[in-house]
């Protein structure tokens, strides 16, 4: 935001060096990036933080100016005088989207006279790198750069039935905008519309064919409302931006609207002749008085570490424009929206009466904190699986076309795209963690590092049918060169260390994005944790993967929602266990987790763990079945086991796994 110093001081007598003004506003919020001299003139460059869209216009800067310098404020009170006729019967405004346009207010003026602006206005529209067109156009420049609201002057004998109508823009509809350029409408734009056809975008741009010219003799004056969200999509989707939009993009004070419109109207008459129509068309009104918020007087030394006389703290937030409306309650002028906490206006106090005074070895009382559930359960994730020789990465939440391979139970949506990104090939909100990581690890393969093992801890975004905002669940994603049976493992060790409540079953299933037979659906009981398996070569050649690939994703929440982070006590064994081992002939396609139970139910209480140990296909086994190979651990609590128990429960699991998958001995 450039300001002039000489249009600044018809605001307040400015009697301070610009060098001790400039260091005052930027140790209050208002960041001096340079002072130019401009003829004559000084230009001031000052960073607006989007927070404080007051300081958008010369008067706002003043009042920051006022407070921090204790001058007084001269704000102007525009009373145009009305002479024309009814302002109703020359012409009418509707509104279809109030929720867009909350308000919208007119004045016509009649018989103006369009021509060069006097000298005193260029001169500070060039101050601040802004072209003088004529002297209605420059006077809503003027206006804009004064107190931050945007208006729009239109000839209003170029309007079709001499009347505005606020709508979206319809199919196909095109606009030729003042810039000379022509811009094809969508439905989610806003037009600001005549009788017939669009002649500006609500809050972005006017259109060239109803613009003030010599010939015009009638002026619509718009000042207008618009919703931030609306402006902001229009603009990066035509990729036009203006001083307007911007203003708009960062929210306005309600209040004000009505007053640049009477701003400008004065202006004009005192400018370009005429004569004003009576009253004003004025839809949708100011917005509603703002609660109260509550101060607390102990916060600002708990939080500050310093004391403010209470005397003080009134005087700050009264002379910010805070209302007193009752015992330290203030009601927050219209053009500061920031403030709706306690905490702004403490943010406030200690602004105006100077960081300065808050020394720097004060001690700040602070209490323990203990660490939630969810971060020691990310702890105990990292710690897991740095040990395994994974390194934490982190990826863009956005991502381009090819990296949208959702992983998720039930049918995937469609992904939610964010239309002209700052990344322009990253458009996409991604719905699923692994190809980020799979891109990454093969960005490190590329630049030598053959074997990147990483994983994340982040959000993914599910579109949902029934309502406008997806979810946003938390994931875990590994990928890795492993088998599936060594990922699975690593799987497995993690639940082990979060004493997951609950049995892992692994379900075959076939996903695009991994080699058929190598990947499955992860369950806790019933529940959908996740998946796992080895990546196609197909998916891995459009990434630039040369070396084999594997990658689980998991449900963060679940995880979290399982764990037991505190671990109950258990009795070291005092008996002495008995190891089995059986290698069994199954079909192919039984899965280890269905045997597995089996086992589990046939061994009988005195099985103390059983663990997978290997698989074998080929050689004297037929076609269509495998050797899976594992161990089984016995013991009795309180006395030694037997042999022949053990032999017992081995036979046990012999009968019944022979019963139930034809299962065999391999010889």
């Amino acid at each position: 935001m450039i300001v002039s110093w000489y249009w600044l001081t018809d605001y307040l007598r400015l009697t301070m060096p610009v060098d001790r003004l400039t260091e005052r506003l930027a140790l209050t919020g208002l960041n001096h990036e340079s002072t130019d001299e401009v003829g004559g003139d000084l230009a001031i460059d000052l960073e607006v933080t989007s927070n404080r869209a007051d300081c958008l216009g010369h008067l706002g800067v003043a009042r920051e100016i006022s407070v921090l310098f204790d001058l007084p404020l001269n704000v102007p009170e525009p009373r145009p005088k009305e002479k024309g006729a009814p302002v109703s019967e020359k012409t009418s405004v509707l509104v279809e989207e109030p929720e867009l346009c909350p308000r919208f207010t007119a004045r016509v003026v009649q018989g103006a006279t369009i021509k060069e602006s006097p000298f005193w206005l260029r001169k500070r529209l060039e101050t601040l790198g802004v072209r003088p067109i004529n002297n209605v156009v420059d006077i809503t420049n003027y206006v804009l750069f004064e107190c931050g609201q945007p208006l729009h002057a239109y000839d209003l004998d170029k309007l079709a039935g001499r009347r505005l109508v606020v709508r979206r823009a319809r199919q196909g509809e095109k606009l030729i905008a003042i810039n000379g350029k022509t811009y094809d409408l969508t439905t989610d734009m806003l037009a600001i519309a005549d009788a017939e056809r669009p002649v500006g975008l609500g809050g972005v741009m006017g259109g060239l064919e109803t613009e003030i010219g010599e010939c015009t003799r009638d002026i619509l004056i718009e000042a207008a409302q618009f919703d931030p969200m609306s402006i902001r999509r229009t603009s990066r989707a035509l990729g036009l931006f203006s001083p307007s939009s911007y203003r708009f993009e960062r929210g306005l004070d309600p209040e004000r609207t009505d007053w640049a419109s009477r701003r400008c109207a004065e202006l004009v008459l005192e400018l370009a002749g005429g004569k004003l129509c009576q009253g004003a068309i004025d839809e949708g009104g100011p917005a509603k008085v703002r609660p109260p918020i509550q101060l607390r007087f102990s916060q600002i030394a708990r939080i500050l570490g310093i004391t403010i006389d209470r005397e003080r703290v009134v005087e700050v937030l009264k002379a910010l424009g805070l209302e007193e409306v009752g015992d330290l309650q203030f009601r927050p002028p219209s053009w500061r929206a920031d403030l709706e906490r306690e905490i702004d206006l403490i943010e406030e106090v200690a602004r105006i009466h100077g960081y300065e005074h808050i020394s720097e070895n004060r001690p700040v009382p602070v209490t323990r904190s203990s660490r939630g559930e969810r971060e020691r359960v990310e702890t105990i994730v990292r710690e897991t699986l740095t040990a395994v020789g994974c390194d934490e990465a982190v990826t863009f939440s956005l991502v381009p076309d090819e990296l949208v391979v959702p992983l998720q139970e039930g049918p995937p949506a469609p992904p939610l795209r964010v239309e002209h990104s700052t990344r322009k090939r990253e458009t996409v909100l991604r719905p699923s963690l692994t190809p980020s990581l799979l891109a990454a690890r093969a960005h490190n393969e590329a630049h030598g590092a053959s074997d990147a093992r990483l994983f994340e801890i982040a959000h993914v975004y599910q579109p949902r049918a029934d309502r406008p905002l997806p979810d946003e669940p938390t994931r875990l994603a590994i990928v890795g060169g492993w088998d599936f049976v060594n990922l699975k493992g690593i799987v497995e060790a993690l639940l082990e260390r979060l004493r997951v409540r609950g049995t892992l079953r692994a379900k075959p299933i076939e996903h695009p994005l991994f080699v058929p037979g190598q990947a499955a659906e992860l369950q806790l009981d019933e529940e959908h944790l996740g998946h796992l398996g080895v990546i196609e070569s197909a998916y891995r050649e459009l990434l630039g993967i040369k070396n084999a690939a594997s990658a689980t994703e998991l449900s963060f929440d679940l995880l979290q929602r399982r764990s037991v982070l505190i671990p109950k006590a258990k009795a070291v064994p005092t008996q002495p266990a008995i190891s089995r081992d059986l290698s069994l002939v199954v079909p192919i396609d039984l899965p280890w987790a269905e045997l597995a139970a089996a086992v589990r139910e046939a061994a009988g209480p005195r099985l103390e763990a059983l663990t997978y140990l290997d698989s074998f296909q080929g050689g004297n086994i037929a076609e269509g079945r495998h050797s899976l190979h594992f161990g089984m651990r016995f013991r009795h609590p309180e006395r030694t086991l037997t042999s022949e128990e053990a032999d017992e429960a081995v036979q046990a699991v012999l009968k019944s796994c022979a019963a139930r998958f034809a299962a065999t001995l391999r010889g």
